[in-house]
């Protein structure tokens, strides 16, 4: 049997994949206040948990690009999904502070395979004008799992307790394996792929050499790291990835403490900004394709979108200063959106500078450094909000996308976004 358009199928299982793993990590914050009435735990106890998940986040996401490239994008995925699959449902065994810390840190050092992985994928299955489609398909699917996640929880809370909801949704990925076991492979072994799609798709995608499993050396991994390319996007993502990670984890306690929610008003209305995000990473994606189908050179098309995204990011410090609830959550809207036009560029230029043995390490080192801003925000957060307030904070969001974007501007110009010759 053979699949038309089976790059657009391939992509349809990371978006879901990427759905599964966002719906996992939100659940603890739809149920904190639940968690930490019951372990007895403050705002910076809260903000601790979170950062162990961050700490280890950050080592992973480093050490998941390489094990990518050695396992190969079909291998990796089973082994990442496997792993953060048992670690969710793990939350349900768990009886104070020092026991979440563990289950989160067990699935932080999971969870960043998947977009190390499906930057792998997307490299096999998409070419350089259809790239950021790609992966502003994957990544809706991040705001998607936080879009169905919380009114799932939610219910399942209500519904039975905190801890089936872990279990239920832990389980998820490994029903999603069986789909990815039988249809992923790169496309020159597909058993699905069409020919008209393979000659449309050959020579413009990762070559079989490159797609094939690689043993990647601490050199290789320390010269990846030292090339500008990578270090600009490791500091770019350092200071704009904690941004979406405070809405994540904090957006339902915001509502809870400061805009009067329970935990069905979380349930019905925290979903809304990431549906906007959703939305926001596939019309980056497509508008990259657009510009470049009109002529744009490429480094002018990645360029265009992430000012767009950056541009809008100011709405943050509106938010806690409205009066009603819906305004804010309106301006919170503006602020995924932004994030996900940004983040459908800026997660592309790995695919488009480095090789395809290296994407997954330079995606992984790029992805550490979001994740080390991360830890500092989540701890900065807890201590700002138990002593001031949530206004420095939605401050802070709304400046760190404009900051990075000059910081991109000076350390990757136009002639630095193209395919680096190994040569």
């Amino acid at each position: 049997m053979k699949i038309r358009n089976l790059r657009y199928v391939v992509v349809g299982l990371l978006f879901l994949a990427t759905a599964i793993n966002y719906a996992d990590r939100q659940m603890i914050a739809v149920v904190s206040t639940e968690l930490r009435a019951e372990f007895g735990m403050s705002e910076v106890d809260y903000g601790e948990v979170l950062a162990w998940f961050m700490f280890g986040y950050a080592i992973m996401y480093a050490g998941s690009g390489p094990i990518a490239d050695r396992l190969g994008t079909r291998r990796a995925y089973i082994f990442f999904v496997v792993a953060w699959s048992a670690a969710a449902m793990g939350h349900a065994l768990s009886f104070g502070k020092w026991w979440l810390i563990f289950w989160r840190l067990m699935l932080a050092l999971a969870q960043p395979g998947n977009w190390t992985a499906a930057a792998k994928a997307v490299a096999e299955w998409f070419p350089s004008h259809q790239r950021a489609l790609g992966v502003g398909i994957f990544n809706s699917g991040a705001s998607m799992g936080l879009v169905l996640g919380p009114p799932l929880v939610a219910f399942l809370t209500l519904a039975l307790n905190w801890r089936a909801a872990f279990l239920v949704t832990g389980s998820l990925g490994l029903v999603w394996l069986i789909g990815w076991v039988w249809i992923y492979q790169p496309p020159h072994k597909n058993r699905f792929l069409t020919e008209g799609e393979w000659a449309f798709l050959k020579g413009k995608v990762t070559s079989p050499d490159e797609a094939a499993p690689a043993r990647p050396r601490l050199m290789d991994w320390l010269r990846v790291l030292g090339r500008r390319e990578c270090y600009a996007l490791v500091v770019a993502r350092f200071f704009t990835d904690p941004v979406i990670y405070f809405v994540m984890f904090w957006l339902p306690e915001y509502l809870r403490k400061e805009r009067g929610f329970d935990l069905e008003m979380v349930g019905k209305y925290s979903w809304v900004p990431f549906f906007v995000g959703a939305l926001g990473y596939i019309i980056g994606g497509w508008l990259n394709g657009v510009l470049i189908g009109r002529g744009w050179p490429l480094p002018k098309a990645r360029r265009f979108v992430l000012f767009l995204g950056a541009v809008g990011m100011p709405a943050a410090i509106f938010a806690p200063q409205v009066s009603e609830a819906w305004m804010a959550i309106a301006l919170i809207c503006v602020v995924t959106f932004g994030h996900a036009l940004w983040i459908s560029s800026l997660l592309t230029l790995p695919t488009d500078m480095f090789p395809g043995a290296q994407v997954g390490t330079s995606t992984g080192l790029t992805g550490m450094g979001g994740a080390v801003g991360g830890i500092l925000a989540n701890l900065g957060t807890g201590h700002l909000v138990q002593k001031f307030s949530y206004r420095p904070v939605f401050l802070m969001a709304g400046l760190m996308h404009p900051l990075a974007f000059v910081i991109l501007w000076i350390l990757l110009p136009n002639n630095r976004i193209r395919r680096i010759d190994e040569a």
